[in-house]
C-alpha cells in the first residue's frame, strides 16, 4: 500500500509555471511506475506524463511534451511535475498515481495505476 497526496496547484494566468508535488508514504524508488494525470470537467481522465523509478525512464502525452517535466527524488519520497508555458487546456484537476512493483511502466490509461492521490487543481486564464 502506498498514499499519495498531491500539492502545488493553483490559478496563474496563460504562459506562467506552477510545479506540483506528489508525496509518498513509502519509498517511491525501485521497480515502480508513477504518474500524473488530469481531468477536466466533463473529459475523462488523460495521462500527461510518467516515470519510471527504477531508470528514471520518463514518458509524456504529445500535449505537454516540452512544457512539462516530470521527475522523482527518491530520498524525500516524492514525485514532482514542473509546468511551464501553461495553456488554458491545461486547465485540470491533476492526480498523481502509482502502480506496485512493475517492471515497466503500463500504457497511460487510468486502469494501469492501482494507487491514486485526491488531485490538486489548476486553473489556467487566458
Amino acid at each position: 500500500q502506498v498514499q499519495l497526496v498531491e500539492s502545488g496547484g493553483g490559478s496563474v494566468q496563460a504562459g506562467g509555471s506552477l510545479r506540483l508535488s506528489c508525496a509518498a508514504s513509502r519509498y517511491i524508488g525501485g521497480r515502480r511506475c508513477m504518474a500524473w494525470f488530469r481531468q477536466a470537467p466533463g473529459k475523462e481522465r488523460e495521462g500527461v506524463a510518467s516515470i519510471y523509478t527504477s531508470d528514471s525512464s520518463t514518458f509524456y502525452a504529445d500535449s505537454v511534451k516540452g512544457r512539462f517535466t516530470i521527475s522523482q527524488d527518491n530520498a524525500q519520497n516524492t514525485l514532482y511535475l514542473q509546468m511551464n508555458s501553461l495553456k488554458p487546456e491545461d486547465t485540470a484537476m491533476y492526480y498523481c498515481a502509482a502502480t506496485s512493483y512493475a517492471w515497466s511502466c503500463p500504457p497511460m490509461s487510468p486502469g494501469g495505476f492501482g494507487y491514486w492521490g485526491q488531485g490538486t487543481q489548476v486553473t489556467v486564464s487566458s
